[in-house]
């Protein structure tokens, strides 16, 4: 393959060297989230199998544990592989991360589990997911930066807007990989050994990957500025040391990356932990039903990636922000009308309340899952947001036992087996609905009962969810390498990138619903997503500056 100049903007469409160059570096970014997302999709068989010696409850906050690890690393793996691909090239550095994701995902399905091999198979589990977060945390900055300096102008956005496809298709393609294992080996087996094949087969995908990008070149603007003796020598030092550098850096996670991260994890992650923990959908329909929005909505980040080389960057991703922080309320509440009507309508009617002395009642905020609470109060609390139930919280005598009022019915909490066991009976009682008996929860049959009204509702408004997670993901990758010299632009893009995905919205779904948790109002952890949204909304449209224009060859 001929190594490609940057071109001046054209009209023409793309040609075969550049068609190569987006799917080379799309098609391994697809194999690379779609490794990282596998075990957030089977962090729950995956708790039992590393995490056996602990209580169902704690063994799955261990396992989220040690996904949220893969999220809180990414940021260290921009500033190494930045530095990296600034130093060396674009080329190699993105090689060596595709191999470490790899090999990291297939070893996990070879790792024998606690049963077998004790403490050491979470402590080696935890090992390969910050592997993984180190790998990812370098992969998506390379690949963005490698496609738009194959870019011509004028036509950044679209090109580098099929990088942008590849977390949606990657997460896509997991969630298929899955649901065909569980389907032709039953939920038994898939519990037992099943579960390792998705792990397994990466490591074709690997190969695929490998294979196709040793043929590519280096960057054409990278290797222009090697041969010129032009190469950062102290990436990270120009990038954050140098504060018109570092001030750059700030407004682009701030005005940018922060709001499009919280709106992209809750446009697909919240979503599906809301079906799943909070409306109690079954993880089978939970999973097609955001797999059928993806599969709907992914071809709209190359729509606004394209769009955006007409009217702007700025102007979408802001807006992306601004229509989902005003719309998640609403959009939240018409997706438990129509999944759980049963769950919803006891929401809405039934009266509960944990009568207790405030001395008694703690902090429930728990966003890592790591708290035991023991005070009767805390526990009562815990025991209703995570039986999905609203909830108030109201003073006491001092003193007083704690009582849970379920409609003016009072069911004193002593101990807690028994006392959630009448609480239960309760609820159920006022109108909260039995697990096996609920016939109005969403329910599909197979991957292609979509046309009855109940869950074609459902899909229309994830669907709308993707749609604000392509406005603001699709024209990201343009405007983080146009905002950064061709010297230290991998670094530079890669760290805000990674801590406003990494961390503000990787942490989203658990510190949602610890707010949850601490309000009792399942809609609640909304307000996260909302108030950062907006804050970028604010600081973006001060600050931020539009890039479409920018000559990037500098």
């Amino acid at each position: 393959m001929s190594t490609i100049a940057a071109t001046p903007a054209r009209t023409g469409g793309m040609t075969k060297d550049e068609r190569f160059v987006i799917m080379a570096s799309s098609l391994g970014t697809v194999f690379e989230w779609y490794d990282f997302y596998l075990y957030g999709s089977l962090a729950g068989i995956i708790g039992a199998q590393f995490f056996s010696a602990y209580p169902p409850a704690t063994r799955d906050i261990f396992a989220l544990l040690a996904f949220a690890a893969g999220f809180l690393v990414r940021p260290f793996g921009a500033i190494v592989f930045g530095r990296i691909g600034d130093i060396v090239g674009r080329k190699y550095t993105f090689l060596v991360t595709i191999m470490i994701m790899g090999l990291s995902t297939f070893i996990v399905g070879l790792l024998p589990n606690a049963a077998t091999i004790g403490i050491a198979a979470p402590i080696i589990l935890i090992a390969l997911r910050l592997l993984q977060g180190l790998a990812l945390g370098g992969e998506y900055g390379g690949a963005a930066t490698y496609v738009a300096e194959h870019s011509p102008m004028g036509k950044r956005g679209y090109y580098t807007s099929f990088i942008q496809t590849t977390a949606t298709l990657g997460l896509f393609l997991s969630l298929l990989v899955i649901l065909f294992t569980r389907t032709a080996l039953g939920e038994a087996d898939f519990a037992a050994w099943g579960w390792r094949i998705p792990f397994l087969v990466s490591v074709i995908l690997l190969g695929i990957s490998v294979w196709i990008r040793l043929r590519l070149n280096e960057s054409p603007m990278f290797q222009k500025m090697k041969d010129e003796g032009k190469t950062s020598k102290a990436p990270l030092t120009e990038a954050f040391a140098n504060w018109s550098n570092a001030k750059i850096v700030l407004i682009a996670l701030l005005g940018g990356v922060m709001g499009q991260g919280v709106v992209w994890y809750t446009g697909q992650f919240y979503a599906l932990f809301f079906l799943q923990s909070i409306l109690k959908v079954d993880g089978y329909t939970s999973n097609l039903l955001i797999a059928w929005s993806l599969l709907l909505g992914t071809g709209f980040f190359i729509v606004f990636g394209a769009l955006s080389d007409k009217i702007g960057r700025k102007p979408i991703i802001l807006a992306g922000c601004l229509i989902a922080a005003l719309t998640f309320f609403p959009i939240f509440r018409m997706i438990s009308t129509n999944a759980n009507p049963q769950l919803e309508k006891a929401i809405e009617t039934v009266k509960v309340s944990v009568v207790a002395d405030p001395k008694g009642c703690g902090d429930l905020f728990n966003p890592v899952g790591t708290r035991v609470f023991s005070a009767p109060c805390d526990l009562a609390r815990d025991f209703l947001a995570k039986s999905s139930v609203k909830y108030d919280t109201v003073a006491g005598p001092a003193g007083s036992p704690v009582i849970i009022k379920v409609n003016g019915t009072d069911v004193p909490y002593t101990k807690p087996a028994d006392s959630n066991a009448a609480a239960t009976a309760a609820l159920q009682g006022a109108g909260y609905p039995k697990p096996g008996a609920n016939t109005t929860l969403v329910k599909m049959a197979h991957p292609f009962d979509i046309f009855r009204p109940q869950v074609a509702a459902i899909i229309g408004l994830l669907f709308i969810l993707v749609i604000f997670v392509t406005m603001v993901y699709g024209p990201i990758a343009a405007m983080l390498v146009e905002l950064f010299p061709t010297r230290i632009r991998y670094t530079s893009m890669s760290l805000p990138y990674h801590i406003g995905n990494g961390w503000f919205g990787g942490l989203l779904p658990a510190t949602s619903f610890a707010i949850v948790a601490s309000t009792g109002d399942i809609y609640s952890g909304l307000w996260y997503p909302v108030t950062f949204a907006l804050i970028t909304v604010v600081i973006g449209f001060f600050f931020l500056p539009e890039t479409k224009d920018v000559d990037i060859t500098k």
